[in-house]
């Protein structure tokens, strides 16, 4: 006698993908604005933090009292026509429209979609006043810049003096976000360029400056005088 059929093999059990096993993400708020002389607190820490990661420590000397009186002095100048600041704020939450400033600059406001929520161990330190938002707005960074000029051009531009974001929010896409607002503004006023310099043991930041279409101008080297150098020229009779 035929042996009987063996039975159908079961059917697959329903595939169920439990929800904590999808890719999740996260929105953060971020907001670039003119710098007011009461950030100047947060300006100074950013800078102390920029000093430590450049190696540079040595050579800092800046207090809050001397970063007001030169850079928000009595009756300041207009934005952009001497010493700028932009400040990098971050949220949680969205943020809303605040009282402008200046009318020549209107804030930038982007959200950021990361994977894992940042954690910030300076949260607290850097908590901004400025408004506009919940009550967890932070400062990750800033760009300092001011104009200078080109002969060959005949044209201003702008030389960055100092572009900094906190080590928990870099590689997010701010230092992207600081340096492309300053190179916003000098095109919205017909500047010719926009310069700066870095440290050539930076690898990464130089890769990132070429990446975003800077030319790293290996030919040039910076010359300074400072220090009892200068000093010295006090008295020259010239």
């Amino acid at each position: 006698m035929a042996a009987a059929a063996p039975p159908p093999p079961p059917s697959p059990a329903p595939s169920v993908i439990s929800e904590d096993l999808l890719p999740t993400s996260h929105n953060l708020f971020s907001r670039i604005r003119l710098a007011k002389i009461a950030d100047v607190p947060h300006i100074h820490k950013l800078i102390h933090q920029m000093a430590v990661f450049e190696r540079l420590t040595h050579l800092f000397s800046a207090t809050e009292s001397s970063l007001s009186s030169t850079l928000f002095p009595p009756n300041p100048p207009q934005p952009f026509t001497s010493f700028t600041v932009f400040l990098l704020e971050v949220s949680r939450t969205p943020f809303v429209s605040i009282d402008q400033i200046n009318p020549s600059f209107d804030p930038v406001y982007k959200t950021v979609m990361i994977d894992v929520p940042i954690n910030d161990p300076e949260a607290e330190l850097f908590k901004s006043g400025a408004g506009g938002g919940g009550n967890d707005i932070v400062v990750a960074g800033f760009v300092l810049f001011f104009p200078n000029y080109s002969t060959f051009l005949a044209k201003p531009g702008f030389y960055i003096e100092d572009i900094f974001v906190r080590e928990c929010y870099r590689r997010k896409g701010f230092g992207k976000m600081l340096l492309s607002a300053v190179a916003a503004q000098a095109a919205k006023m017909g500047y010719g360029r926009v310069e700066w310099v870095v440290l050539d043991w930076n690898v990464n930041a130089i890769k990132f400056y070429e990446e975003m279409g800077a030319e790293v101008m290996k030919e040039w080297r910076v010359c300074r005088l400072t220090g009892e150098a200068l000093q010295t020229f006090a008295n020259v009779n010239i």
